[in-house]
C-alpha cells in the first residue's frame, strides 16, 4: 500500500497562487521507478490530469496546465509539489495526488494504483 497525503489547498483570489504538496508513505513506495501526478475534479465534471512527473524528473502537463502550473518533486522526502499561479475561478476543484509504480506520461487515470483523499482549491473573490 502507498498512502498519499495532500496539503496546501484553500481559498485564493483570482490571480493568486497556491502550492500543493503530496507526501507518500514508506511502505511499497518504489523510489527508483514511479510517477506521481496531480489531477483535479470540479463539481459535475470528470477528473482531469493537471500534471505528472516521473522519478527520473520528466514532467508532463495537460494542455490547460501549460504555463500556469509547475510540478516538481523531492525524492528524498517522497513528496511532489504543484505550484499553481494566476489562478482563475475555473481552476476551482478538488485536487488529487496519484501514484503509479511505473513510468507514465499520459492522461489515463486507470494507470494510477493509489490516490489521495484530495484537497479543495477554491478561487473566488
Amino acid at each position: 500500500q502507498v498512502q498519499l497525503l495532500e496539503s496546501g489547498g484553500g481559498l485564493v483570489q483570482p490571480g493568486g497562487s497556491l502550492r500543493l504538496s503530496c507526501t507518500a508513505s514508506e511502505s511499497h513506495f518504489s523510489p527508483s521507478r514511479n510517477t506521481m501526478a496531480w489531477w483535479r475534479q470540479a463539481p459535475g465534471k470528470q477528473r482531469d490530469l493537471v500534471a505528472s512527473i516521473t522519478s527520473g524528473g520528466t514532467p508532463y502537463y495537460s494542455g490547460s496546465a501549460q504555463g500556469r502550473f509547475t510540478i516538481s518533486k523531492d525524492n528524498a522526502k517522497k513528496t511532489v509539489y504543484l505550484q499553481a499561479d494566476s489562478l482563475q475561478p475555473d481552476d476551482t476543484a478538488v485536487y488529487y495526488c496519484a501514484y503509479t509504480a511505473r513510468y507514465y506520461s499520459g492522461n489515463r487515470p486507470d494507470v494510477y494504483e493509489y490516490w489521495g483523499q484530495g484537497t479543495q482549491v477554491t478561487v473566488s473573490s
